[in-house]
């Protein structure tokens, strides 16, 4: 694919396989291939849906590219940097900017936690506020989507 200074998200010929093992001793029968060769460019300030049946292995793509899953194969560069090459602390500070977006909101959303408990996850996470700060700007954030302060308590 042709390299272009707009592009956000380029992806190569992603490989995500699972081992089956059987037998007594777990020996490796075949491969489950999940993502097998998947390839595509996301511009800077632009969308992209990925959709298919499920078990197509969706899910299992976005937890690839941004490593939450280590690839098989292929390659993925988020605004021109080697996602697959960098280190912890590194892939880290990266994921500040990368984000999945699922489907099922039911799937991605922690019943036990209150909104304000999601929400400010990776605010801790990632250290972008410091703790006697988290619940204001919890708050303004609730406020840009049009929740009330009163919201930071409620069950998700």
């Amino acid at each position: 694919m042709e390299q272009n200074s707009e592009v956000l998200l380029r992806v190569e010929n992603l490989k995500k396989y699972f081992p089956v093992r059987r037998g007594v001793f777990s020996r490796v029968s075949g491969y489950v291939r999940a993502v097998d060769g998947i390839s595509f460019e996301i511009q800077a300030r632009k969308t992209l849906s990925l959709v298919g049946e499920s078990g197509s292995g969706k899910t299992t793509a976005g937890r690839t590219i941004i490593r939450l899953m280590e690839p098989t194969d292929g390659k993925v560069y988020f605004d021109g940097i080697d996602v697959f090459a960098l280190k912890p602390k590194e892939l880290r500070m990266l994921r500040r900017r990368m984000q999945i977006i699922f489907q099922d909101p039911y799937g991605s959303l922690n019943p036990r936690m209150t909104v304000g408990a999601m929400v400010g996850e990776p605010l801790a996470i990632h250290k972008l506020v410091p703790r006697n700060k988290r619940r204001d700007r919890i708050v303004e954030l609730l406020g840009l989507v049009g929740l009330e302060a009163d919201n930071v308590n409620v069950s998700g």
